[in-house]
């Protein structure tokens, strides 16, 4: 039996307002944390190293317990999103990485801090898929995309503050001092998000009408208009569970979403994270390699800033493809580089490309791909593909770098970004400036039906 869609016509029809800013930011601030505790792991472990506290093989455990924990994490918060909602979800696993944190900072022994870091990573691998999944459930179609790359601005601008912080702080302060900067602050946004609303499509998912209409009446309140209701979008029927992601007419959408997560995954893990070892490598000193790296990873805002700019004009299917054949493009250029320079700006132009892909596909594709009752589930799954091909792609570059050749991994990266472009070319829907209800009733369409798909296409 269809169901009707009311949450998200009333949604859909609202101008942002004050309330949009604050959930962006409350989510923003969750995110901040999250990101600035993956990538604090490398300034404190140099400190561990340094002090006698650790050694290589404690540093391989602490970080293979960080990817671990953030796989099962990812998986775990799609099934626990679509079953206890949103807000319980993001709030739990908040409190999962913030006392983890704070456990950690009070660490007795490294081995101590490497459980603790597990617990943080199953938060950490959460927070990412709970929180871009939640903020496009709020945001009106028209500029979704937009709010969406917002939010990846503020996650990735965490790369500069955590670097930036560790070196004052580490050698002066300590490394504990890391941990509980992460700790504290998590505790205090999760008091601070407390009173943040369930998901309204969420609600009515659930059959839950009532509370639903009860928060969508504070945020219609909060609006400084109030345009009239479009038509409700009657929706097919429910497709419960995990299993459902794998069989028609949801299978291809939950195929298309992994696949976007691993070859992204694939480009951070087995390029970008190893851009210092591989101009150390091409002969120059680790400082000067560090140096040029930072001119590099400016390409991380700048992807996001594009992101902002381009994401409800292009669209997110016909940018993730332009942006990676773009990216196969520069990738092969770094690898051909005659000189520092010239590697310095090709190598910039695809850091800048793979972070406009994270804004576009992983802020803003693959939440929209899949209905409100397992839209946590796909993109937890998705995002637990993502994390194993971040710990299986350092493997591969070991393994095709072994004569010293870059380009042999730039052609492992360039392709997996062909591949990506491929799939979403035969596969891929578009997303652009469309309601969730609708995008969700197209999987529905019959094969062939090419007339229907284009009427749904342009409602």
């Amino acid at each position: 039996m269809n169901r009707t869609a009311q949450a998200g016509a009333r949604l859909d029809r609202l101008p942002t307002s004050g309330f949009h800013r604050q959930l962006l930011w409350l989510i923003g601030a969750g995110m901040f944390l999250d990101s600035f505790d993956i990538y604090l792991a490398g300034g404190v472990i140099g400190e561990l190293t340094r002090s006698g506290w650790s050694n290589l093989s404690l540093n391989a455990a602490f970080l293979s317990s960080t990817f671990v924990g953030m796989l099962l994490g990812a998986f775990a918060a799609g099934v626990l999103g679509d079953a206890k909602g949103r807000k319980f979800t993001y709030q739990f696993n908040l409190a999962i990485f913030g006392l983890a944190s704070l456990a950690g900072a009070l660490a007795p022994n490294m081995w101590f801090l490497i459980v603790c870091r597990f617990f943080m990573g199953l938060g950490l691998g959460a927070e990412i898929v709970i929180g871009y999944s939640s903020i496009g459930e709020f945001i009106p179609p028209k500029v979704r995309g937009r709010w969406s790359s917002y939010l990846s601005l503020i996650t990735n601008s965490a790369l500069f503050a955590s670097t930036a912080l560790g070196y004052l702080i580490i050698p002066s302060i300590g490394w504990r001092a890391m941990f509980a900067i992460v700790g504290i602050g998590a505790l205090g946004v999760w008091l601070l998000r407390k009173n943040l609303p369930e998901s309204p499509r969420w609600l009515e998912a659930k059959g839950r009408h009532a509370e639903a209409d009860a928060i969508l009446r504070q945020i219609e309140a909060a609006s400084p208009a109030l345009p009239p209701l479009p038509p409700s979008i009657e929706l097919p029927p429910r497709q419960h569970g995990l299993g459902s992601l794998f069989r028609r007419p949801v299978l291809r959408r939950t195929l298309v979403a992994v696949w976007v997560q691993v070859a992204i995954n694939v480009v951070i893990y087995g390029f970008i994270v190893w851009v210092p070892t591989f101009l150390v490598q091409q002969g120059l000193e680790l400082k000067s390699s560090l140096g040029y790296t930072t001119l590099m990873s400016l390409g991380g805002p700048a992807g996001a800033l594009a992101g902002v700019l381009l994401a409800d004009r292009v669209g997110r299917k016909n940018g993730l493809i332009g942006v990676a054949l773009l990216a196969a493009l520069f990738g092969w250029l770094y690898s051909h580089s005659s000189g520092l320079p010239a590697a310095t700006l090709w190598g910039f132009l695809l850091f800048t490309c793979t972070y406009l892909m994270v804004a576009l596909g992983i802020a803003s594709y693959i939440p929209e791909l899949f209905p409100t009752e397992n839209r946590m589930r796909g993109a937890g799954v998705a995002s637990a593909a993502g994390r194993l091909a971040g710990i299986i792609a350092p493997q591969v570059v070991v393994l095709v770098y072994a004569n010293g050749e870059v380009g042999n991994v730039l052609l492992v990266i360039t392709g997996a970004l062909l591949s990506m472009a491929l799939v979403l070319w035969l596969f891929g829907t578009e997303t652009n400036r469309r309601s969730l209800e609708a995008i969700a009733s197209d999987a529905h369409i019959a094969p062939g039906s090419r007339a229907e798909a284009a009427n749904h296409l342009h409602h």
